[in-house]
């Protein structure tokens, strides 16, 4: 699990941080203001601060206009280029709670667990302790608070459009306290009724599945970026080349296409609660 990992910020230097001091330098140079080259270039203030702090890489097309405006002879867009490859996303991996935490929307697929942003905490606490090798109690405490804080986004204002497509099988599972998950599931049915939540369920019988290759999640920024975060076995990346995201994005409506309606997953909970 890195999502501890992620919240903690790096302290070191990276290539964005130097580019990002480099865009300071040619805007002051420029005598414009953070807002005033936002403005010029249509984007939030947010978005200038980010990549000077280097928070955010500095995509390369937004570079080549930088370089227009700024008249900064293609310095910033050398720069983008000779970035290393292992230091392209490191900025948006350590950052990526709160791009969650600012999205328009959000799409989450997963194959094994009920979403970080739907578990209870009985269950959060029950996913990390089956971590391997085991954490210290310490530790997964504080896992479980930082799980926790990450669900203030279901009650953040403007409402974010949230999707969760999930296996039957994680909520047909046997392993942990019956009990537990129970109550998880009757979690997920009271979430399933607010109205910026769409929650659907990947029959356990299908024909073709188009989630085989694992989870991830995609999400919409306030500036209307497209990105997508992947977490795997001792790694977690976050993509956004746009022909990459574009290929997940076919993915997801693939899967939603495949799973139950929301109206049929409802359902489903309410058969496996008895509730029928």
């Amino acid at each position: 699990m890195q999502q501890a990992k992620q919240q903690k910020k790096t302290k070191r230097v990276t290539s964005w941080h130097l580019i990002g001091a480099q865009l300071a330098m040619f805007r002051k140079a420029a005598g414009m203001t953070q807002a005033s080259l936002a403005e010029r270039c249509c984007v939030s203030d947010d978005t200038i601060a980010s990549i000077e702090q280097g928070r955010r890489p500095l995509q390369l097309d937004f570079a080549i206009m930088l370089d227009e405006l700024l008249e900064t002879k293609g310095a910033l867009k050398v720069a983008v280029e000779k970035v290393p490859e292992k230091e392209r996303f490191p900025a948006f991996v350590q950052d990526f709670v709160e791009y969650e935490q600012e999205a328009v929307s959000l799409m989450s697929y997963q194959s094994q667990v009920v979403p970080g942003l739907l578990q209870t905490e009985e269950y959060a606490r029950f996913v990390f302790s089956c971590l391997y090798p085991p954490i210290e109690d310490d530790e997964q405490e504080a896992w479980v608070k930082a799980r926790l804080d990450r669900q203030r986004l279901l009650a953040r204002k403007p409402r974010p459009m949230l999707h969760f497509i999930l296996e039957e099988s994680i909520l047909r599972s046997e392993i942990g306290d019956p009990a537990m998950m129970r109550r998880q599931i009757e979690h997920l049915r009271k979430c399933a009724e607010l109205p910026f939540v769409c929650i659907q369920i990947m029959p356990m019988k299908l024909p073709k599945h188009a989630g085989l290759a694992g989870p991830m999640v995609l999400l919409e920024t306030p500036d209307h970026d497209q990105l997508a975060y992947i977490e795997g076995q001792g790694v977690s990346f976050l993509v956004d080349d746009p022909d990459e995201v574009s290929v997940l994005l076919q993915k997801c409506g693939m899967l939603r296409s495949q799973a139950l309606s929301p109206e049929e997953s409802v359902r489903l909970m309410d058969d496996l609660l008895g509730e029928t």
